[in-house]
């Protein structure tokens, strides 16, 4: 008997960024740099004039003691000096002196800061405690705090034109958000950027977040109207629930969707303290970060790079309404690079419809290739271009396009890129994205040029631009995707809470797991735990032959290398042989008080072995794993991630999201799995672990998944508690 609870609507980012209490650092009237100096080339002295160079819509005013002036502008000694109001300050002075000058603007009454100097929590735990006693002023005061520790905010917007940072340049104005931890990767990031011709709407270094986080952020970004796409480089998650939360709203708002692109620093951790859970170990891996994104709708990105690519398309050309592309090129083997790029990608070549194909066979050469991808072969001009262009312009099985152009001695670049910068309207109109690849570099720059003038993207190659049509369509999938219910099993809850409420921290008995399981209506074996040779050839000839013997032991997790284990066991004498070799055997390791018992369980029929799993990630809270079992978990690490409580279909994506899922589908012959026997464990299991918070780690390692309609059923279980 299952219920379905009906979430609340998913609520939609409202209002302007006035709303978010951060106007005050992207919108200030006036500012006050803290701890200017005349010295051309440090931090201090760059970032007052970058405010002026950019020509910042509203009053600066220096703050440096016993200096009358920097770069020609009046300096005071103290910000309470000045005698107007002030919106936002900026700290540059060392970090020890911080403190003092924070306490004088929350006299003067500014309400925004932003502290770029460093010597805070990343110098070790004298920093840590400046830097808390630094959000506590600031929070008193009622002021809203960027860094400590960053490179500084800017504001593109042209009634604002606010550089307060020392990057090298202001960066031009654009549609994209760039939040990141790091600062030195921001000026990288930017120099990259105008390398590119990419502009910004709002570019934030984040430093030590001790106050302004990624979430608030990400908040104020979807409010502001200069920016469609948000991305994202972050190193630390501290807010794992709120982000998620956030992010779906802002991702999934279906009336003004804006994507959010995230690269996550440190995807690997150097020694897992959870060594005997292979879930513990497994969820310190790459894969717990893809499984959340995909939760929330976020785009994981690998690199800058892929980053950038798949940001120019969002932010600026139509969201593809699938995954069918049509790739038009004027050589061959480029062509089949691209194609090769798609379909592993997961992108479909679009089949053309007959009107497609006639127009092609009216407007080409007998040598061009008609089929996808069109080769309007070597000596095209602009004329072919277009023709290809408008044909699959209006075919309905078409989504997305990609233009390729290498440059031949007959090939008239600038015009082409003209040709198709006039045909982009067209591609708006008619919801379809469209994208270039000139390849080269000296001799199609200003073609290149001219496409960016256009707003449409252009890749150095065309796999970079295949990899950001899949990044586009997966999250159109995303974006409309079913929106299911979590579905509420009707469980023996009061019968877990005896068990776990009265065990303390540490593993279950295995007995006491299996009860658990069971209470939450998870197949389990008929069993019973002895105490003697006899006692286990009664319980067998009850439960019927074959069986298993397991050690039950809060001394003994791994039962096999402690040779805590017998398997098909088919009459009474091989029960007791086994019993007894089994008991002296264990006694060579842990003393006989040690040892609970030994299980006698009915022997399971072979299957398919899966593993599932939940694991308390301190950021994110419980998380549910699943993947191959057995040894092959360890072999492969073939494993999918989501937060708890999963939604009904949520379950039947993790499975299908492993690479071996062809495994379960069934090769060669072979039965297809139960896969619905397997989602609706994994549902149970989402469902334990929200409903029992003390439960730290649990693997089923293996479940033994039979053929369609046959189920499934636990082999080996693992639960350990933990009351922090």
């Amino acid at each position: 008997m299952i219920e379905v609870a009906t979430m609340p609507a998913t609520s939609k980012s409202q209002g302007s960024p006035f709303a978010h209490g951060l106007d005050g650092i992207f919108r200030p009237k006036s500012i006050a740099v803290l701890g200017v100096t005349n010295t051309p080339g440090t931090v201090p002295h760059d970032i007052f004039v970058n405010l002026l160079d950019s020509r910042f819509n509203g009053v600066v005013y220096p703050v440096a003691p016993r200096k009358k002036h920097i770069a020609g502008v009046r300096a005071y000694d103290y910000v309470i000096d000045i005698p107007d109001p002030v919106d936002l300050a900026i700290l540059v002075f060392p970090g020890a002196v911080c403190e003092m000058a924070l306490k004088q603007c929350v006299e003067k009454g500014v309400k925004s800061a932003v502290i770029i100097s460093a010597g805070f929590r990343e110098v070790g735990a004298a920093g840590a405690a400046r830097e808390a006693r630094v959000k506590d002023i600031a929070v008193g005061g009622g002021m809203r705090l960027i860094g400590p520790n960053c490179l500084g905010v800017i504001n593109t917007e042209p009634d604002v034109r606010l550089n307060a940072s020392f990057a090298r340049a202001m960066p031009a104005a654009g549609k994209i958000g760039f939040l990141s931890q790091s600062g030195a990767l921001c000026t990288a990031v930017l120099d990259y950027a105008a390398g590119k011709s990419i502009g910004f709407s709002k570019f934030v270094s984040l430093g030590n977040k001790a106050d302004v986080g990624e979430v608030d952020l990400l908040h104020y970004l979807a409010a502001d109207p200069q920016t469609s796409v948000i991305l994202m480089y972050l190193e630390e998650i501290t807010q794992g629930r709120e982000l998620m939360k956030a992010a779906r709203e802002i991702a999934g708002n279906h009336d003004n969707p804006k994507p959010i692109l995230a690269i996550k620093g440190g995807r690997t951790a150097a020694g897992a303290a959870a060594a005997q859970s292979h879930t513990g170990a497994l969820a310190a891996s790459a894969e717990v970060c893809d499984g959340v994104f995909e939760q929330c709708g976020i785009i994981r990105c690998a690199s800058i790079e892929e980053m950038f690519n798949t940001a120019q398309l969002l932010a600026y050309q139509p969201l593809p309404r699938g995954n069918r592309i049509a790739i038009v090129t004027n050589a061959g083997g480029p062509g089949v690079m691209a194609t090769d790029a798609a379909v592993g990608h997961g992108l479909e070549l679009a089949s053309f419809s007959a009107e497609t194909t006639a127009k092609l066979k009216k407007a080409l050469p007998a040598a061009a290739n008609m089929k996808n991808p069109i080769d309007v072969i070597g000596d095209a001009r602009e004329d072919r271009y277009a023709a290809a262009l408008e044909a699959v312009c209006a075919d309905d099985g078409v989504d997305q396009v990609l233009v390729i152009l290498t440059p031949q001695s007959m090939t008239n670049i600038n015009t082409i890129a003209e040709t198709v910068g006039a045909i982009k309207n067209r591609f708006e109109v008619a919801g379809k994205s469209l994208l270039c690849s000139f390849m080269g570099a000296k001799d199609v720059a200003t073609g290149i040029k001219i496409l960016q003038e256009h707003g449409i993207p252009h890749y150095i190659l065309p796999e970079w631009a295949t990899d950001a049509m899949w990044h586009a369509a997966w999250y159109r999938s995303w974006l409309e995707r079913e929106v299911s219910d979590i579905v509420v099993y009707e469980v023996d809850r009061a019968r877990v809470a005896e068990i776990i409420d009265s065990a303390p921290d540490g593993y279950l008995l295995e007995s006491q797991a299996l009860q658990v399981l069971e209470a939450y209506g998870f197949p389990v074996v008929e069993s019973a735990l002895t105490h003697s040779a006899a006692e286990a050839v009664a319980a067998a000839e009850r439960i019927g032959y074959p069986v298993v013997l397991r050690v039950v032991s809060p001394k003994i997790v791994h039962k096999f290398e402690m040779k805590g284990v017998a398997l098909d066991l088919h009459d009474a004498a091989q029960v007791r042989q086994a019993y007894d070799t089994m008991h002296a055997n264990l006694l060579r390791h842990v003393r006989a008080e040690d040892i609970t018992g030994i299980l006698v369980r009915r022997m399971i029929p072979a299957g398919k072995e899966v593993i599932l799993g939940i694991n308390r990630d301190p950021v994110f809270g419980h998380m549910l794993m699943f993947g191959l079992g057995g040894i092959y978990v360890e072999a492969f690490k073939d494993v999918t991630f989501r937060i708890v409580p999963i939604r009904e279909t949520a379950a039947g994506k993790m499975v299908r999201e492993l690479r071996t899922f062809a495994l379960l589908e069934g090769l060669r012959g072979e039965a297809p799995s139960d896969l619905a026997a397997i989602e609706d464990a994994l549902r149970r299991l989402s469902q334990l672990a929200h409903d029992f918070p003390r439960i730290a780690e649990l693997d089923i390692n293996p479940l033994i998944v039979h053929p369609v309609g046959q189920g499934c059923h636990v082999a080996d279980i693992r639960i350990r508690l933990n009351g922090d």
